[in-house]
Formats: C-alpha cells, sequence, structure tokens
C-alpha cells in the first residue's frame, strides 16, 4: 500500500473518532424539523411535529451513510426495530449525505425498517450536532448522536459518543421507561 491511502485512511479514522458533542439537553423541546428521506429507497417526507403525533420519535444522527461505524449502527436499529415499535417509537436516522445516498443506505444498511433523513447544514446547526475535526465545526456532518423526544417534544434522552455500540441500547431503554410511565 503507498502512503496515499495510508494518510488518506488515517485521516478519515481520526474524523470519525472526534468526541461528538451535543448542546441540545434533556429537557429541551426541539426544533422544528421538515426534511425528505428515504424509506426502502423509495421517497419519504418527514415532519418531526408531525410524527410526534403519533408517539415519542427516536432521532438519531450520524456521520456518513456507506462507512463501517454508520452501517453498524443502522444495522443494529433494524435489528431492535420492533422493540422500538411495541414501545410507541419511531426511528429516524439523520445525515447530512445527498438524497441518493441516503436511499442506497436505507434498503442497505436499514434493510428498509425504517427510513434515513437529509439532515442540512442548518438541520445540524439547529440540533448543535455538527462534527467537530482538529477544532474545527463541519456543519455538513453530523456528529453521532442520538435523541429520544417524547410526543410533547421534549428531550429525554441525549447521547453523543462516537463509539456506535451503545445507542440502541440506550434509546430502546429510554422509550421503554416512556412507555412505562
Amino acid at each position: 500500500m503507498t502512503k496515499r491511502p495510508l494518510m488518506l485512511a488515517a485521516a478519515v479514522a481520526a474524523l470519525f473518532a472526534m468526541p461528538a458533542n451535543a448542546a441540545l439537553e434533556e429537557g429541551q423541546h426541539v426544533p422544528s424539523l421538515v426534511t425528505q428521506g428515504a424509506l426502502d429507497g423509495r421517497a419519504f417526507p418527514f415532519n418531526l411535529q408531525q410524527a410526534l403525533r403519533d408517539g415519542p420519535v427516536v432521532l438519531y444522527f450520524f456521520p456518513k451513510a456507506n462507512t463501517p461505524g454508520c452501517n453498524l449502527e443502522a444495522k443494529a436499529f433494524a435489528e431492535k426495530i420492533d422493540d422500538f415499535r411495541r414501545a410507541g417509537a419511531q426511528v429516524v436516522g439523520m445525515s447530512g449525505d445527498t438524497l441518493e445516498d441516503l436511499s442506497e443506505f436505507s434498503k442497505k444498511e436499514c434493510a428498509g425498517k425504517f427510513p434515513v433523513a437529509r439532515a442540512t447544514p442548518a438541520t445540524i446547526q439547529a440540533f448543535d450536532v455538527p462534527l467537530e475535526f482538529n477544532g474545527q465545526r463541519n456543519e455538513n456532518l453530523a456528529s453521532r448522536t442520538s435523541y429520544v423526544i417524547a410526543p410533547n417534544g421534549e428531550i429525554v434522552l441525549v447521547h453523543s459518543d462516537n463509539d456506535w455500540s451503545e445507542h440502541v441500547t440506550r434509546t430502546l431503554t429510554a422509550v421503554q421507561a416512556l412507555r412505562a410511565s
């Protein structure tokens, strides 16, 4: 392997290793969100405030479709989607990717079980989830941050960690606790 691919691989790894930082806190109300996405490769309009009328929403932001950690996280959510539904919750992934990339990702990695939607730079800013790299905020890429949002729009859980492995467990536990209360 030449130096250039190694340097590129190291840069990409460093990009996704930076700690995430979400400023929205538990107890706050979420901003409005209307966007477009994909569900099993088909166009999917998403309005957060309308979705909350049907119950809690797990809104999970991820950096980049079709990358190792994001693929694993999507597969983990897909595997547990029936548990989220039994608890009355919807799961929606959010990324700064193009609709074309999200469409393919929704079929392959999400297994058509839940939608993924476009997080514009304005959305990334409103939810304060820009990816930080070398002290710089990139509002075109989202940090790995999961929000559990109660039907009244209140954030009941924020989990911001670039390690994807706890996002599903923590959000499912929070949704189940909402259901029990």
